[in-house]
């Protein structure tokens, strides 16, 4: 007994390392994510200076829309990457066409105070916030290579003096040490610092994050009433169309067994035969439906098995790469299949692909589902390929939906599903 309490207090101790291990890699990886979008904001500062000193010839007048337009994209790149990190930062309303009301906009006026500072401000702390990690590095290694590099260029990263001797190697690596105690503690601080600007300039304003999660409601609760009419038109099609037809025949052919039994009994084998037939076919037919439905796979085994059995029968050579941690509600693995099932039926019937692969994560409290296959590409939404019925299924459970399509491919559809994990 003796002994136990040391051993929490050692498993503690480690607990804490790797939180804070994890918290520093976390950092890490929000602030080259900002680096990325503040080299785009700083190139998209000096076109705006050069739209802005062309205003002079009148020729900046004309470039200032697209430039403002430019300015909203990057914007909502950085929205949907700090966005990540919760809480869920909104775009705007679109940009207005004209000069004079855009300028007036506050989000405008605010994006623009954005991609001034993330540009410049926001570069120089992402920049060194990089250099850190690679200083350590180097300073830490340095014994393992000095001797094998010109004395001019041995020493520490910093370049305060040159290494002769292996006092001097080891001292620069435990000043290396150091200062890898030193980006723990302050990467996390950076990287807040870095995003600061963003989480205070590009939300809307106080009211419209309201005002817009009320519309993207009633916009998910009207696209939820189309898809489940559209599925319904589907059942009563699939019935109309398949186990009705069959039930008439099995109707038809019980009625010729009556009648011939009363004129010719030997004939009534013969009908019966083909009622039995035409029975069995409406009952094969009922079960395609309900497997429409909500297939038994998915309550009988995981979202994967279901997925892989999907893909055993597509005509495409298809790949399964699932890594999910649980099971999750079943109408949220129903609408995955659907998407899966509709995606691939595309594939190929229209793509010309011969590999295609699907792709299951899920991160936070999310699922995420990608489709990739190496077809033709050139989908469109519009083309009557489905696409927008999968669209439409996934908005009604407030998931997202993108498609990348080139010309001459690969054709990606990505899809993100809250599933409360």
């Amino acid at each position: 007994m003796g002994r136990s309490a040391p051993d929490g207090q050692r498993a503690a101790h480690w607990r804490d390392i790797a939180a804070r291990a994890h918290l520093t890699l976390d950092s890490l990886d929000r602030v080259v994510g900002g680096v990325g979008t503040a080299v785009l904001a700083a190139s998209v500062v000096l076109y705006l200076l050069v739209v802005v000193a062309l205003c002079v010839v009148g020729v900046g007048v004309l470039l200032a829309p697209g430039a403002l337009r430019i300015v909203r994209t990057l914007a909502d790149r950085e929205r949907a990457r700090l966005s990540r990190w919760k809480p869920e930062i909104l775009t705007p309303e679109p940009v207005p066409a004209h000069i004079g009301a855009a300028l007036r906009d506050s989000p405008v006026r605010r994006e623009l105070s954005w991609v001034v500072w993330h540009g410049t401000g926001g570069l120089l702390i992402g920049l060194i916030a990089l250099t850190l990690p690679l200083d350590v590095v180097h300073d830490v290694s340095l014994p393992l290579w000095w001797k094998v590099v010109p004395a001019n260029l041995a020493g520490p990263s910093l370049g305060f003096w040159m290494v002769h001797d292996w006092a001097g190697a080891l001292t620069v690596c435990l000043s290396g040490l150091a200062a890898a105690v030193v980006a723990v503690l302050i990467l996390p601080g950076m990287a807040w610092l870095q995003a600061w600007p963003g989480t205070a300039l590009l939300p809307p304003a106080r009211g419209t994050d309201l005002a817009l999660r009320v519309a993207e409601l009633t916009a998910t609760r009207a696209a939820a009433l189309d898809a489940h009419a559209t599925e319904l038109r589907r059942i009563e099609r699939s019935l109309h169309d398949g186990t009705q037809n069959r039930l008439v025949a099995v109707t038809i052919l019980l009625g010729a067994a009556q009648r011939a039994l009363e004129r010719n009994p030997v004939g009534v084998g013969e009908f019966l035969g083909h009622a039995q037939e035409a029975a069995e076919e409406a009952l094969i037919e009922l079960r395609r439906v309900v497997r429409s439905i909500l297939p038994p796979v998915l309550t009988e085994r995981s979202l994967p098995d279901a997925l892989a059995a999907l893909a055993v029968s597509c005509p495409v050579s298809c790949r399964i790469d699932a890594n999910l941690s649980d099971r999750y509600a079943a109408s949220l693995e129903a609408v995955a299949y659907f998407v899966v099932a509709e995606a691939l039926t595309n594939v190929a019937k229209h793509s010309n692909a011969d590999e295609v692969t699907v792709r299951l994560r899920n991160r936070g409290d999310r699922l995420f589902v990608d489709i990739t296959d190496n077809g033709d590409g050139g989908a469109n939404e519009h083309g009557g390929s489905g696409i927008t019925g999968i669209r439409q299924r996934i908005e009604a459970h407030d998931g997202t939906f993108t498609m990348s399509s080139p010309v001459g491919g690969p054709t990606v559809l990505s899809v993100s599903l809250p599933c409360g994990l």
